[in-house]
């Protein structure tokens, strides 16, 4: 008693046991949907990163310091800007031997030209060592803008 399978007849499958033809398509449109997620999250991150680490609006360039009598030190920056119709502000410091900043300034860089060369004295609570441009806006404070 051998039975046998014509190429005509197909064996009949268990109804339910092997799943529809559906999983294939399932299975694309769930491929779809994780590319446009990753699609949006990389686009989401490389606009994040250009923002934050594009090139400034304003930027100012250390060119030289000197040591002056009475725990000071004088600065002389170079002060690039996008806009030079707007007031902006750059904020240098001194430090002292150990690394540790010890004297702060703000100082106004006023609306004129792109590129500005600007020097200021800056007093320290101990023996100044370097100077440098801790960073540049065009957020200028109330007590810095003139009336």
């Amino acid at each position: 008693m051998a039975s046998t399978v014509t190429e005509d007849s197909a064996p009949t499958l268990p109804e339910g046991r092997y799943g529809t033809g559906l999983q294939k398509t399932s299975r694309r449109w769930r491929r779809l949907l994780y590319l446009a997620i990753a699609l949006l999250v990389s686009g989401a991150i490389a606009y994040i990163a250009y923002i934050n680490l594009g090139s400034a609006p304003i930027d100012a360039e250390r060119i030289a310091f000197a040591n002056k009598p009475g725990n000071a030190m004088e600065i002389t920056i170079n002060v690039t800007r996008d806009d030079d119709s707007r007031a902006g502000v750059c904020i240098v410091r001194v430090r002292d031997k150990t690394g540790a900043e010890s004297g702060r300034k703000e100082l106004l860089i006023p609306a004129g030209a792109k590129y500005s060369r600007m020097s200021t004295i800056i007093q320290s609570i101990g023996e100044p060592v370097t100077a440098d441009v801790f960073g540049c806006s065009y957020a200028i404070p109330r007590y810095l803008s003139t009336p």
